[in-house]
């Protein structure tokens, strides 16, 4: 029996059961919470080497030039792949080839372009040559990304993330293992173009091994009539986000500058590990598995409440954590006194970020169960409050003002908790309450703590430590022995075979 023929056989319809939903969705949890782990820690110790090779106007060009890219790049999708996948019948092949084709002609036109407005966007962010090359390798990198979005879509379908663990892994090795390697021997810019095109290279070739697909062009006007229903409000959410995220980098760009945009995009990457490490992987699995799980009310409550405590229980600390230790970090080793302006707009983009840990998973909810207008509608609120707040803020106070209009705009996202409480009642205090309750303790201990200890690194591992403890303690207190039941089985399921 065949792969295609064990799906059909465990559910004709919806190609998997929602018990082997449920089973390969937590296994997917753990794996890709293990594989983003392990990508974490190489990207932080990159990161490291960077913030200490590269300056603040290297890394303001690039947040200027990766928006111009990710600003045009929802274009070249329409929504198309993420309606693919929830899809509650399977793929037709002309579904998947007249998919391919529409987003291959997108990519071109996206790509020309790119080529057509470098000159403005040269002039515009005062880009270097160096810029400039760079622009056009993040546009080539959307072919590479494009290519691949099949076989993606063909492994998330059947909740195969383990199989997408790894293009991810070997693509973000390559990518960081270039990138340090040339900047520590002072190439630059030219060091992100060259490990960009690496990256692509290598993840495009590796996904094709592990999910084999012959790429082929169809056109079906019903096929892209259906996928429209959702691709397109999709998108639009998807469009208004980047235009509300990249569009404002862009704006920050005149207002600010390179070097402001480079100090604002520090605060923001070491401020978002604990999302990327957690959030994101969390994000990526449940929204195939809550499409499953649609017309199974109490099974979607019950996950939609495990899911966001999962995510709060360990970003919250976090980012509390990143905001009191930063300072001491920054101290302590000597090519990072650039970055003391980046301290204050930590803690406040820190604060937009709690925010999203809690109500993201909310708008991911909402788009699997087909409320896309609502999402939409959230979208618009969001995308009005930041284009309101931060460029008058940055205007007024510069990149912390900037930052306290990040955090203004998150502490919105509680309209977005009680807006799905009415589709999905799911537990605020067993998923947001508690873990908020566990990170103020933790943090009014790990204040006091560090007064009475001396900058250096070995006072930041005792701070560490002390956190942990007192973390774990209040987590156990107020959820019970169940908090490292939950734990154990976890790691045992990234051993089971489905």
């Amino acid at each position: 029996m065949n792969a295609e023929d064990m799906d059909s056989h465990l559910d004709p319809t919806t190609e998997i059961s929602l018990e082997t939903v449920k089973k390969r969705s937590v296994r997917g949890v753990v794996v890709l919470t293990g594989r983003t782990f392990l990508l974490q820690v190489i990207t932080l110790v990159a990161q490291l080497f960077l913030f200490a090779y590269l300056g603040k106007y290297e890394f303001g060009v690039f947040a200027i030039v990766s928006a111009i890219i990710n600003f045009l790049v929802y274009f070249s999708d329409v929504g198309l792949a993420a309606a693919l996948i929830q899809k509650k019948d399977r793929p037709t092949d002309t579904d998947l080839k007249t998919t391919f084709l529409v987003q291959q002609l997108l990519v071109i036109v996206i790509i020309a372009v790119v080529f057509l407005l470098s000159p403005f966007f040269t002039q515009k962010f005062s880009l270097d040559n160096d810029g400039q090359i760079l622009l056009y390798a993040l546009a080539a990198s959307l072919l590479f990304s494009s290519l691949k979005s099949i076989p993606s879509v063909l492994l998330e379908r059947k909740l195969e993330f383990v199989k997408l663990a790894f293009p991810q892994i070997l693509e973000q090795v390559v990518y960081n293992v270039v990138l340090v390697f040339l900047a520590m021997k002072g190439f630059g810019l030219k060091s992100f173009t060259v490990a960009i095109l690496a990256r692509g290279i290598v993840g495009l070739i590796t996904i094709y091994i592990l999910q084999p697909w012959k790429p082929g062009i169809a056109f079906s006007g019903k096929t892209l009539s259906e996928l429209f229903k959702f691709g397109i409000p999709y998108q639009i959410n998807t469009f208004l986000a980047t235009f509300k995220d990249d569009g404002m980098t862009l704006v920050l760009g005149s207002i600010l500058g390179p070097v402001g945009v480079g100090v604002l995009s520090f605060a923001q990457k070491v401020a978002r590990f604990p999302l990327t490490f957690f959030m994101d992987t969390v994000t990526r699995v449940t929204f195939p598995a809550f499409s499953r799980m649609q017309d199974s009310k109490s099974d979607l409550e019950r996950s939609v409440t495990r899911s966001i405590f999962f995510i709060c229980l360990l970003v919250f600390p976090s980012l509390a954590g990143i905001s009191i230790l930063a300072p001491i970090l920054i101290q302590v080793i000597p090519r990072y006194n650039q970055w003391t302006p980046a301290l204050i707009p930590i803690v406040f983009i820190s604060i937009n970020f709690v925010f999203a840990a809690a109500t993201t998973q909310l708008t991911n909810l909402l788009n699997a169960i087909g409320k896309i207008k609502i999402t939409f509608y959230l979208m618009i609120m969001w995308t009005v409050l930041t284009w309101a707040f931060i460029p008058i803020l940055a205007i007024k106070f510069s990149v912390i003002g900037a930052a306290i209009g990040y955090a203004l705009v998150g502490a919105s996202s509680v309209v977005a908790i009680f807006i799905t409480k009415k589709y999905v009642n799911f537990s605020i205090t067993d998923s947001m309450i508690k873990p908020a309750v566990g990170t103020m303790v933790m943090s009014v201990v790990l204040i006091i703590a560090r007064r009475f200890l001396s900058v250096t690194l070995t006072s930041m591992e005792e701070l560490i430590a002390i956190g942990a403890v007192v973390y774990i303690t209040s987590m156990i207190s107020m959820v019970g022995l169940s908090l490292i039941e939950d734990a154990k089985r976890s790691f045992k399921t990234i051993f089971a075979k489905k």
